[in-house]
């Protein structure tokens, strides 16, 4: 699931940073962080459904 919403966080990263007119690095770094806050947003909530279900 984290890597899911990694992923989408990544692709959504780079088209803000697109649609802002940024340069290359400047998508790169958005697509990081993006994909970084989501990532973790979505390991939380895996350990919590884990938790849950258990």
């Amino acid at each position: 699931m984290y890597l899911i919403l990694a992923l989408i966080g990544a692709i959504s990263g780079a088209l803000i940073a697109r649609k802002r007119k940024g340069k290359v690095t400047d998508i790169l770094h958005y697509a990081f962080v993006y994909a970084l806050a989501f990532g973790l947003l979505g390991l939380i909530l895996t350990v919590i459904a884990d938790r849950t279900i258990i």
